[in-house]
């Protein structure tokens, strides 16, 4: 990463903070299997991690007949939640990293995601992270478009009074380094190698300057980054 000067920080939430996916994932497959699609493990995480569930409904009516709509997503989310507060652990390392950015960009840190806003607050209770934040969490369905597009990235760089290409984002997805990129932003990849990764070739290949094997790694090189001086 040949930068290291940056105005603040910018965190996704799921696969980055939490270890949510999996459990997101099983839920998710669950369902559709109800629906009649017997989708694998391997095909659930390629289609649907890093989007927005709202955004599929083509592909599930396509494999199912069925279109969902919104009470069969409030029951998506019921159960999902239920499965979180019971079993959802912060992503090793997560902790140091953003606690390391809000030391050396001054607290001007936030958290950026696809997921739905109360999701996406719930688990960064659960996990003892959310103070670190103080309230900057923002989601993308709050906003016109999702990612890929680079709304959200967008919304959470204003909010701290940042340009975008000032800020480093971390991210875990495809979906989720293009979005970065789009708002101008550098973006460094995460890939820890479990069953809900993505490979480091696809996030470089996304755009993103670097991919970090864990969060651990991520702290560090936040570590060396200086805050931008206006």
């Amino acid at each position: 990463m040949n930068r290291t000067t940056f105005a603040g920080a910018l965190f996704d939430c799921d696969g980055v903070l939490v270890d949510s996916e999996p459990l997101t994932n099983g839920v998710l497959r669950e369902m559709l299997h109800e629906l009649g699609w017997q989708i694998s493990e391997a095909e659930c995480v390629r289609i649907f991690i890093g989007r927005a569930l709202k955004d599929q409904w083509p592909v599930i009516l396509e494999h199912t007949g069925v279109r969902i709509d919104d009470r069969w997503i409030g029951e998506f989310r019921e159960r999902r939640d239920a499965e979180l507060r019971q079993h959802l652990v912060a992503i090793p390392g997560a902790y140091g990293a953003v606690a390391a950015a809000a030391r050396v960009f001054g607290g001007n840190v936030a958290c950026a995601t696809g997921a739905d806003l109360a999701k996406a607050t719930m688990q960064l209770e659960i996990t003892g992270i959310a103070p670190i934040f103080a309230g900057r969490v923002f989601s993308g369905m709050d906003q016109p478009r999702s990612k890929p597009a680079p709304d959200v990235y967008l919304a959470a760089a204003v909010a701290l009074g940042i340009h975008p290409a000032d800020a480093l984002v971390v991210e875990d997805t495809v979906s989720g380094v293009t979005a970065g990129v789009a708002a101008g932003a550098t973006v460094i990849g995460v890939s820890t190698g479990g069953p809900a990764s993505t490979s480091p070739g696809e996030l470089l290949a996304a755009g993103a300057v670097r991919v970090c094997g864990s969060m651990s790694e991520v702290a560090e090189l936040i570590a060396e980054c200086e805050p931008l001086r206006s």
